[in-house]
């Protein structure tokens, strides 16, 4: 893809905030230097495992990205907030990633740190009608617990595979909801290292997105508002919904789920698929067959190659249906 149009494509993606970005002393020529001799730091301060140089390619979905300047994983919220605190201080850019269900990561990597938390944010637990939850859990393993609980709401979280913090940040949701309706508080560290509890009309929940978009911060912990439900009925309509997606969403293949947002009134896959781009292919990304709203990586795809037929989606919807289409995954790292 040429330079300008592969500008373009990105300009239109949603941007991860990468914090401390401003006045960020990477930027130079002693960036790597500079990054080594904060590691060094970093790892005396217990701020959880690090891990240098490693490839995104490993927690993304797609399977596609260069390498991290290094990975971090904090186990515990006092280490994460440690961490977070010392990036804030000495301006290190950082983002955060779930279960990289949603993201496109550059060739090129990412410069600076990317945060992951450990298992201890992973507990779930019930109290009555609340489920609480720690923001590295699987939003489908949650979804499971509370339908075996006999708490209903969570059923349409069955086929979203990101973590719960994940879920709060892009409001995550389908077959008609979405994760604001049951939504109680959060505890969220911000990126000077603050703990906060946030409530639902702290959030700003709209259409895939949440306050975290504007003011960022790590979900730690979740508290939704569930209700009690007949248990066989849960189980029937999770059982539907996972039969349905598998008969229609090529999840055996590495993909991100839906690439473009739905447009108001309409359909992004039925618009690809009447354009007749099913099949159409660049290097080793390609339009699903059985979803036109997928991309797949065939085995080799890059993130260039996943740019660019974006862009060639986009351009084709656009010219025949004069839509613009919108994408709803992201795309992070060096350009």
């Amino acid at each position: 893809m040429a330079s300008s149009a592969r500008q373009q494509a990105e300009s239109s993606f949603h941007a991860i905030h990468m914090s401390g970005t401003k006045g960020c002393p990477w930027a130079g020529s002693k960036g790597d230097y500079m990054m080594q001799q904060w590691l060094t730091e970093l790892s005396q301060l217990e701020v959880g495992e690090i891990l240098p140089d490693e490839p995104m390619s490993r927690y993304t979905t797609w399977k596609i990205g260069g390498p991290a300047d290094a990975l971090i994983v904090p186990e515990n919220a006092e280490q994460l907030a440690r961490l977070v605190s010392v990036l804030h201080q000495k301006q290190i850019p950082w983002m955060m990633i779930g279960k990289g269900s949603n993201l496109l990561v550059s060739d090129k990597g990412i410069r600076g740190v990317v945060i992951k938390l450990g298992k201890e944010f992973e507990e779930i637990r019930f109290n009555g009608h609340e489920a609480w939850s720690g923001g590295g859990a699987s939003f489908v393993r949650l979804s499971i617990m509370a339908g075996k609980q006999g708490l209903t709401g969570l059923e349409f979280a069955g086929g979203i595979p990101g973590t719960v913090g994940g879920a709060v940040y892009m409001n995550a949701g389908a077959h008609g909801s979405d994760l604001s309706r049951i939504f109680k508080s959060a505890e969220i560290v911000l990126e000077t290292g603050e703990l906060v509890t946030c409530y639902a009309e702290d959030m700003r929940f709209s259409y895939r997105h949440s306050i975290l978009h504007e003011q960022p911060g790590i979900v730690t912990r979740v508290c939704l508002e569930l209700k009690e439900g007949d248990r066989l009925e849960i189980a029937a309509a999770m059982a539907a919904y996972k039969d349905r997606r598998r008969k229609t969403q090529p999840l055996q293949q590495p993909c991100a789920g839906s690439v473009f947002r739905n447009p108001p009134g309409d359909y992004s896959a039925r618009l690809i698929e009447e354009a007749g781009l099913k099949g159409l292919r660049v290097g080793g990304a390609e339009v699903s067959g059985l979803h036109a709203n997928f991309i797949i990586n065939t085995g080799q795809a890059t993130a260039e190659d996943v740019l660019s037929l974006m862009e060639q989606i986009k351009d084709t919807i656009a010219s025949k249906y004069g839509v613009h289409l919108v994408p709803e995954v992201f795309f992070v790292g060096e350009r």
